[in-house]
């Protein structure tokens, strides 16, 4: 025997026994894995639903959503969907594709992960029915030999069958036909073409391609289920090209059974666990922060409009929720000006609420904002702008706290923001997509919670039937503003259900902080809003309509009056602590004349009056840094000197709280000519002869006179027989009265 043919020989063994030896491995790893047949018809188990408390609210039942459906009785266009988007060599392959098995091990090990599966139908069957969502290599053999032992006992036509009759859909729809029921209020075969491409595109993830909750990512991801049904053969290029341009037309059906908004708003929250739905149908308990007297309470209340309605805990629990249009996003309007304009200009030191912004017609590059009411006000305070929800203010504010300063804030309270979206239309709640109610509400937690995000949750925890916890929700915190921002953000909102556009929430007797927002107009409006919150709870409403028809419907009036017979249900018997407005804040005496007349804010002179000093609320290091001076040491502008037939006038300037100290001087001596209050002018008739004229001002405070610097006016002479030259005076008559 040559050498070649002994080192072949050698490597043909080593192959073979490494392949035994895997082959081996493979049989022990995988010895207990059984096809259970009772598994692949999933029974009628439910998954109990339970309220605050722990009491059952409903059965969610497979008994009810699950329906079988027999392929026989599917068009063709649907069983296509599914083998072209899930398993294109469904019927040829032995239940493995083992092209796409050795592609997917070599890009799991390049990127060091799971992430490629390459699963047939077949053993997608076999994992949603009797293995774990485990990333693991076990977890896999497992499922191959398992996936074997299918292929042997059933045919092609019974395990698609089996796999269409488990599949999840989402919003607890296991099977086709109880999906094709709940999207679309049909049997599954009546499914049409786009129908069925629909919902095959929820199978990778049903809670993103919901076409209730992202209805444009769900007609994108139908129509790539429509092209790969084109590349093979399924369809032709006429009927791809005519369903790519159908709209979707899934049914909205949250509105039917007792709390269905709510325990639909839990299986969207459910299908964003990291938990394998498939699990969860063995008698598993839901528990949820859900409050069925508050729950009933809202359901009970008389819409003319599509609505919504949730009321959260501060802790973070969901304890109401109903709404005509799902978890829909719609375009916030004035409701962001808060966390996106106000709050960051607060924390970022440059504004506080007493800071006064000129609301004026103004042109930022083309965009030009107005007020709802089309006029405009003038300097206005900040509590003011946020009170009377003034538009100009807060795109200024916006524009002088930068965008990229403002979604720093956003970025904390997870709220990302698309690029063609960074505007300062933002500062008026112009978003591409826009926002939940729920996520409004949860960013307006922050401010009693002292400036921590705390997203609110509807699922308590998840309990299997053994007893063992399967999911617990953890308090998630983001820290977004200081206590102090919040304290003044707090009194800013308080005062606007006391006077404010939200003041019919002003007979509570409890502090309840609000802001409203509206999106139309004057035809009407597509977006009302009222959010509310106290100490304990938060409170949003919406009214609009889902099509955005113009309605005569405002956030101040129609939106505030749930929000008020909300309140009455939530403390009824009691009356929840006031929000904090102090903490992390100071409060300074600053010069009301310079802030009033000129714009300026300094703290007061310390022997200011009371009638000039103005007491202010800051937020902690914010501070203003100059003070004025203008009692403990008077200043002011130089008064004029004339003389007119033989007469001296010296013209002072006008103080509201100076007096003058006038004196002549000559030669020989000097004479006091006047002491006391301002006058415009001070006379006096000297004998002939040349005179220094001099000016002090001071400040009386009742009690001392503090004198200001001495002002020596240009020297005159006096000739009553002759007209002396007059020294020419510097005209300062248009000059500022005193130096500020």
């Amino acid at each position: 025997m040559t050498k070649f043919l002994k080192i072949l020989l050698i490597m043909l063994l080593s192959m073979a026994v490494v392949v035994l030896s895997l082959f081996l491995t493979y049989l022990i790893i995988t010895k207990d894995a059984k096809l259970d047949e009772s598994k692949l018809i999933r029974p009628n188990q439910s998954i109990i639903i339970c309220d605050d408390e722990g009491n059952e609210v409903i059965s969610a039942s497979t008994a009810n959503k699950h329906k079988s459906v027999e392929i026989e009785n599917l068009s063709k266009n649907t069983v296509n969907a599914f083998i072209a988007s899930e398993d294109r060599t469904f019927f040829s392959h032995n239940g493995l594709n083992y092209k796409r098995m050795i592609k997917a091990f070599y890009k799991n090990v390049v990127s060091r992960s799971f992430k490629e599966g390459a699963s047939t139908i077949s053993q997608q069957l076999i994992k949603n029915t009797h293995l774990s969502n485990d990333k693991t290599i076990k977890r896999k053999l497992n499922e191959i030999r398992l996936t074997k032992q299918l292929e042997r006992v059933y045919s092609k036509e019974e395990i698609l069958e089996m796999y269409l009759n488990t599949i999840y859909f989402g919003h607890n729809c296991y099977g086709l036909q109880s999906a094709a029921e709940f999207y679309f209020d049909k049997k599954a075969e009546d499914l049409s073409l786009t129908e069925s491409a629909t919902l095959v595109g929820l199978l990778t993830s049903p809670n993103n391609f919901s076409p209730f909750k992202n209805p444009e990512k769900s007609l994108n991801k139908r129509n790539t289920v429509l092209k790969s049904m084109f590349d093979c053969g399924f369809i032709s290029q006429n009927e791809y090209e005519t369903a790519v341009k159908m709209p979707l037309n899934a049914v909205q059906t949250l509105n039917s059974g007792k709390s269905s908004s709510y325990i639909h708003a839990v299986f969207d929250e459910l299908e964003t666990l990291d938990l394998n739905v498939y699990n969860l149908t063995e008698g598993c308990k839901i528990k949820t922060y859900l409050k069925p007297d508050l729950q009933n309470s809202i359901e009970e209340m008389q819409f003319d409009t599509d609505n919504a309605i949730i009321v959260t805990s501060l802790q973070g629990g969901v304890n109401a929720f109903k709404s005509t249009v799902g978890d829909a996003k719609r375009q916030p309007g004035s409701t962001i000006k808060p966390a996106l304009v106000y709050a960051p200009a607060i924390e970022e030191q440059l504004i506080s609420p007493f800071t006064r912004i000129l609301d004026e017609k103004v042109d930022f590059g083309g965009y030009s904002p107005e007020n709802y009411d089309k006029k405009y006000h003038g300097y206005v305070t900040v509590s003011d702008s946020l009170k009377y929800s003034y538009n100009v203010p807060a795109v200024k504010t916006l524009n002088a706290l930068t965008i990229e300063k403002a979604e720093k804030y956003l970025t904390r309270m997870n709220i990302s923001l698309e690029n063609d979206e960074k505007n300062l239309s933002l500062a008026l709640g112009g978003m591409k997509y826009g926002l939940s109610l729920k996520e409004i509400a949860d960013r307006y937690s922050v401010f009693p919670n002292g400036g921590t995000y705390t997203p609110s949750r509807y699922i308590k925890a998840i309990v299997a039937k053994d007893g063992k916890t399967l999911y617990r929700a953890e308090e998630i915190k983001n820290g977004v503003f200081s206590k102090g921002t919040c304290s003044l953000m707090n009194e800013m909102l308080i005062s606007t259900s006391k006077s404010g556009t939200a003041k019919k929430l002003a007979c509570f007797k409890y502090d309840v902080a609000t802001k409203t927002g509206t999106c139309g107009n004057e035809e009407g409006n597509t977006d009302a809003y009222a959010i509310s919150y106290t100490s304990e709870h938060c409170i949003g409403v919406w009214l609009g309509d889902k099509d955005n028809k113009r309605l005569k419907i405002t956030g101040g009036g129609n939106c505030c009056s749930y929000v008020s017979s909300i309140l009455n249900k939530l403390y009824s018997d009691k009356m929840p602590q006031n929000l904090n407005v102090s903490s992390g804040t100071n409060t300074v005496k600053i010069d009301a004349e310079d802030y009033y007349n000129d714009n300026k804010i300094r703290l007061a002179d310390s022997i200011s009056p009371k009638l000039n000093i103005l007491e202010v609320k800051v937020l902690c290091g914010n501070e203003p840094k100059e003070q004025s001076t203008k009692f403990s040491c008077p200043t002011i502008t130089a008064p004029s000197i004339c003389v007119k037939n033989g007469e001296v006038n010296i013209e002072l300037c006008q103080t509201k709280y100076y007096a003058y100290l006038i004196k002549r001087h000559s030669n020989k001596n000097s004479d006091i000519i006047y002491d006391g209050k301002w006058q415009n002018c001070i006379k006096d008739e000297p004998s002939d002869g040349s005179y220094v004229y001099s000016v002090t001002p001071y400040y009386f405070d009742g009690e001392n006179k503090i004198y200001g610097k001495e002002i020596s006016l240009p020297p005159i002479s006096i000739n009553k027989n002759n007209s002396s030259p007059q020294v020419k005076i510097p005209d300062i008559a248009k000059d500022n009265w005193y130096d500020l």
